[in-house]
């Protein structure tokens, strides 16, 4: 699996003052494959999985120095650690909070050393340290696979060289134009978890939502390594009700029967922690960055994979097989949580990112812009619309209101231009982030 994160790795290994890494994302995204395919590039590369080895948690008990941590560590895997020649990757590292503490002075004590961790479920153990190396280390978020990497692991390079060419300006041929939504159509079936997209290729569709299944399982088995005081059920329940109110504000009160708004509340910071789920706040828009005018009350919810959304809302695959375009990217709001999810996967990955959207604040108005974002310094709405025509009358009010200079639509149009308003086909996503 050719993953784009993977070159950022070699850019990190390679630098002459290299930071200890941390890598962030939610479980079975590929964090581990990805650390293994960088330390082939190392003459030695050591690996330590703290829920594995149990045992190496008792080196980190009593002193916290890198050296006699890396001479023990040598002793008992009997792999060599050497500056600038090893990569030394603690794995599952939550498990082991004094690892984590640890990782600050091998920053300080042996800086020619390259060292990785990463954790499932590393955002709870994190939020639990008083201090943990902020400075002296760099986290780097990793997520599921994006509609481009989809496409490199379908040997469809070319595609993506094609779409990446194109612009509202100069529009893809339409052999090329239907051969992407071709794609998409599956990439929405199959989700970005590596797994399920390595099992689609190998074994076809229906073995691939075998995987989603299990891993949506998996999920599920996590819940009790989140927070005692949240029982289980009110956090399925609160993970269901993401998907039933997705595309609109998210309304504690319509979590589930079991939930009362503070469990609730808990619950989706606690899913949000794990990475399954991401926050769009409301913003007025006035200015950048789009940060400084949010209104925490107001947000809606996206689950973090369009496979696993699937998997939950109980969509049936037969559906989507039969299915034209057009119906799929209607049912759930897949075609905005799509877009959300993508733009997550495009950004800078050094930076948690933060989605933002707008509506029109005042009472009896449904005038509303899916996401906006910042380019070039300036604020632009951008608006889904899962068919490939409709009416743009949210999108044409931001722009008056705020003075835009022009709006996006994302749609199942080829690029295409109407006015201050440029069309971007919903699988050129990436094409935003050039």
């Amino acid at each position: 699996m050719k993953r784009n994160i993977f070159n950022v790795l070699k850019e990190w290994k390679n630098e002459k003052k290299h930071k200890v890494l941390l890598l962030r994302g939610a479980r079975q995204v590929g964090k581990t494959y990805i650390v293994r395919e960088l330390g082939k590039s190392f003459k030695h590369f050591m690996e330590v999985n703290f829920e594995k080895d149990e045992n190496v948690q008792l080196f980190f008990e009593q002193n916290l120095d890198p050296e006699q941590i890396c001479a023990k560590l040598t002793a008992y895997f009997r792999i060599p650690i050497k500056n600038t020649e090893t990569l030394l990757f603690f794995d599952e590292i939550q498990s082991c909070p004094r690892a984590i503490q640890s990782l600050r002075f091998f920053y300080e004590s042996m800086p020619g050393l390259h060292v990785i961790a990463a954790g499932s479920l590393l955002e709870f153990a994190l939020a639990d340290l008083p201090s943990w190396g902020v400075g002296r280390i760099r986290s780097l978020y990793m997520y599921p696979m994006s509609f481009d990497e989809f496409l490199m692991a379908n040997n469809q390079e070319a595609l993506i060289g094609i779409k990446k060419e194109a612009s509202p300006g100069k529009p893809i041929e339409k052999v090329f134009h239907e051969k992407l939504k071709d794609y998409l159509k599956v990439f929405l079936m199959t989700g970005g978890m590596p797994e399920a997209i390595d099992v689609f290729i190998r074994d076809g569709i229906n073995m691939a939502q075998r995987v989603l299944s299990d891993i949506t399982t998996s999920y599920y088995d996590d819940f009790v390594k989140y927070k005692r005081r949240i029982p289980l059920l009110r956090l399925r329940e609160v993970l269901g009700s993401v998907v039933k109110q997705a595309g609109g504000k998210f309304i504690y009160s319509k979590a589930g029967s079991l939930s009362n708004s503070a469990q609730a509340k808990e619950a989706l910071d606690l899913l949000e922690m794990a990475g399954l789920v991401y926050k769009i706040y409301h913003t007025s828009g006035q200015g950048i960055p789009l940060g400084t005018d949010i209104n925490y009350k107001l947000f809606k919810v996206l689950m973090h994979d369009n496979g696993i959304f699937q998997q939950i809302a109980g969509l049936k695959l037969s559906d989507f097989l039969i299915a034209g375009n057009i119906d799929i990217l209607n049912k759930g709001s897949i075609a905005e949580a799509f877009v959300g999810i993508e733009m997550i996967k495009y950004s800078n990955v050094y930076e948690k990112q933060q989605l933002y959207y707008w509506h029109r604040e005042k009472r009896g108005s449904s005038a509303e812009v899916d996401y906006l974002i910042e380019q070039n310094g300036r604020v632009i709405p951008l608006e889904v619309k899962s068919g490939g025509s409709g009416k743009m009358q949210s999108l044409n009010r931001f722009i008056k209101k705020k003075d835009s200079a022009y709006g996006l639509r994302v749609s199942l149009e080829n690029f295409s231009e109407y006015g201050k308003i440029k069309v971007i086909p919903i699988y050129a996503i990436s094409n935003l982030f050039k």
